[in-house]
């Protein structure tokens, strides 16, 4: 997204998350009426969990609106959803200089099965499968790599039957034989020493974050190297030591990833003429920026896409979240397509036009508050297809952009991604809630409530969360420069702070986002729920006793500060089992009210120091032993630790013409067959 600050993975209560036809018109925002057609009702027995691998779910996502859309939205949509998915391999290759390598050995071997020992064949598979859903070896929570569970002999023997069937492998040089190439690639499939961490913010002492961390955004560069050297290209480059001197490597045409980025940029521009004007100006600057690379076009572009407050269909293509960067400057590629549900737009833009009345009513110093609050255009969306850095593992909100300058200056969009919120709920086993609440009254609650709860404090995450507050002028607009990799996790828990202290607030009530009668309940559901999120996440981290993952970050900091400051939670025991137990609802909002204080402080004051101290005591570190107590609950009542998507899929239908008559939208239901489909491998 040219742009953004997400909610991942497990915002909602217990398995969500939350990180741009015809000749349209362009209304006014009090006068925008998305084309979208309402939603056909969903069959009652239509399936969403497909299949288990290992700790993963996977589930399909539905669009139910698509059908409905003009002509033209669905051929705008087709033209851009052509754009996502050229850049997929940006993704694969960022995350790590071996993914796209691995890759290919691996779909060789499995479009190729015939002769291969049936248990290697079903352990290459299963890793393939996790592999495709984590986009690389490594964990997408925990950052940490995972391995093939066969010998490195059996697989060198799958690559020759393979081969023998007629599978051909890009990676292998010319000359080499099939153990030689075998043998380059064995570290990376087997040994889990060998790049243990894609992203490694918190290294043992002595150890550089950059030379701890295996993603491909610095080649032999250290902190170190950087100090005094000024990033020219900081979101979209990548750093490389070349004998000495560092190098920017600029993502662009003519520059790094071009082939690819010239791939997109010829969908954008087909994309162009169906276009709303405001969303062709958009398109135009985001073409501009992906030609030349450089900053100011980067800015142009997220005032152009800000701007376009209107259009019913939107897209996010670019390098965006800087999550994977432990330094939180360089942006993932990712691209995004979605239009607006009508039918859930109207809570989120309520929030958007009362956001002065929430920022003047911010439990922090009142010079951080915004004295006006400037264009935040908010909306519930389907989305058609998400790649990159946001699929298939996806958020359930997004807000950008990201840059500060811009969002106070111009303004920010807000999107509550609804399909995909309806998939995690349709697809969460209640057992899952039962298992850890303190009473079945609470596990009553999170059944009735915990969709409605969660969704809404997502979206005041996103609207009223990462929109709000003021920096010092002496950041220049760049808080994430001082407090470097504290960042993201503080960001987050800033949003997740702000969604949770107005949660109960009145003013919910008065503009009818929530009935007053059901408020206290909402309350009491999400509190527990949150509370619960910080015993309930550690099953995601199978090794180790830290976090690396800004969202669980921020999550276990939130509570975990709220248990040692003040008596809202209780850890209590029973029958061998821990539980985290929210008892005191007021005492809690108390608590979030001093800590967000305490928070946009140090983000609008840059203090590195509170910020390390803040998370260092809270938010890293856990109790492996706790650890290992949740895993063994969850594995019992073989419970999912996370889900990924299988999307949408697209055809485009011509007329005598040649021209795009129609698109037809159907649903894979099978993640292997989506996956090699956009790699360009027969099933």
């Amino acid at each position: 997204m040219p742009i953004n600050a997400r909610v991942v993975m497990l915002m909602l209560t217990m398995t969500g998350t939350i990180n741009c036809g015809g000749s349209l018109q362009q209304p006014t925002p009090a006068e925008t009426k998305p084309s979208t057609a309402p939603s056909t009702p969903p069959a009652p027995d239509r399936t969403y969990l497909l299949e288990r691998v290992d700790d993963a779910a996977v589930v399909q996502l539905y669009a139910d609106g698509f059908e409905g859309l003009p002509p033209r939205e669905k051929t705008l949509i087709w033209h851009l959803y052509q754009a996502a998915l050229a850049g997929r391999d940006i993704y694969y290759d960022q995350r790590y200089t071996h993914n796209l390598a691995m890759r290919d050995i691996l779909e060789e071997i499995i479009t190729h099965p015939d002769g291969i020992d049936p248990a290697t064949l079903q352990e290459i598979q299963r890793y393939t499968k996790l592999f495709w859903l984590n986009t690389g070896p490594y964990n997408n929570l925990t950052a940490r790599k995972f391995v093939l569970n066969t010998t490195p002999d059996a697989f060198a023997a799958a690559v020759k039957a393979a081969a023998k069937n007629g599978a051909t492998f890009q990676t292998q040089r010319a000359g080499e034989t099939l153990d030689a190439m075998v043998g380059r690639y064995r570290p990376m499939f087997f040994d889990p020493n060998v790049d243990p961490i894609v992203t490694n913010k918190t290294p043992p002492a002595g150890q550089d974050i950059l030379a701890a961390s295996a993603n491909n955004l610095y080649v032999g560069v250290t902190s170190n190297e950087l100090k005094g050297f000024k990033e020219r290209h900081p979101l979209n480059s990548r750093l490389v030591d070349t004998g000495g001197k560092l190098v920017e490597e600029v993502y662009r045409v003519g520059g790094r990833y071009s082939k690819a980025i010239s791939t997109i940029v010829s969908h954008l521009e087909a994309a162009i003429p169906y276009a709303s004007d405001p969303m062709a100006t958009a398109l135009k600057a985001l073409v501009k920026l992906y030609r030349t690379g450089e900053t100011v076009d980067r800015e142009a572009y997220d005032i152009a896409w800000v701007q376009d407050k209107a259009s019913p269909v939107d897209t996010i293509n670019g390098f965006i979240e800087v999550y994977m960067d432990p330094r939180g400057q360089k942006g993932s590629w990712e691209g995004l397509v979605f239009y607006v549900n009508r039918e859930k737009t109207k809570e989120i833009q309520t929030l958007a036009r009362e956001a002065q009345w929430f920022e003047d009513h911010m439990p922090w110093d009142p010079k951080y508050r915004k004295p006006g609050v400037t264009g935040i255009t908010a909306n519930a969306i389907d989305v058609v297809v998400e790649t990159g850095d946001s699929g298939p593992i996806t958020p359930v909100g997004i807000n950008l952009p990201n840059d500060q300058n811009v969002r106070e200056k111009h303004g920010s969009k807000s999107v509550s991604l609804s399909n995909v919120t309806e998939a995690y709920d349709k697809s969460t086993p209640p057992a899952f809630r039962r298992e850890f609440s303190w009473t079945p009254e609470e596990a009553a609650r999170a059944d009735k409530w915990s969709a409605i709860a969660g969704e809404l404090t997502t979206n005041m995450h996103e609207v009223i969360g990462h929109a709000s507050g003021r920096i010092s002028e002496q950041l220049k607009g760049s808080p994430q420069n001082v407090l470097r990799e504290f960042y993201s996790a503080l960001e987050e828990a800033r949003a997740d702070l702000v969604a949770l202290y107005f949660l109960p607030d009145p003013k919910l009530a008065e503009l009818a986002i929530v009935p007053a009668e059901s408020q206290k309940d909402i309350v009491q559901t999400e509190y527990e729920g949150y509370t619960r999120n910080a015993l309930v996440q550690l099953r995601r981290v199978r090794q180790g006793s830290q976090l690396e993952e800004d969202h669980m970050r921020n999550r276990q900091m939130i509570v975990r500060w709220l248990m040692d400051n003040t008596k809202a939670i209780e850890v209590r025991s029973r029958d061998g089992k821990t539980y985290y137990v929210m008892v005191d609802a007021q005492a809690f909002r108390d608590g979030v009210g001093r800590l967000l204080a305490e928070v946009q402080r140090i983000k609008s004051e840059g203090d590195v120091s509170a910020a390390k101290k803040l998370f260092e005591t809270h938010g890293i570190h856990f109790d492996p032993g706790l650890r290992d107590e949740v895993v063994a609950r969850v594995e019992k009542l073989d419970l999912p630790s996370y889900t990924g998507f299988v999307m949408p899929k697209l055809e485009a239908v011509t007329g005598a013409d040649g021209k795009i008559a129609d698109v037809k939208i159907s649903y894979p239901m099978d993640l292997r067959r989506q996956m090699l489909e956009y790699d360009g491998k027969k099933n």
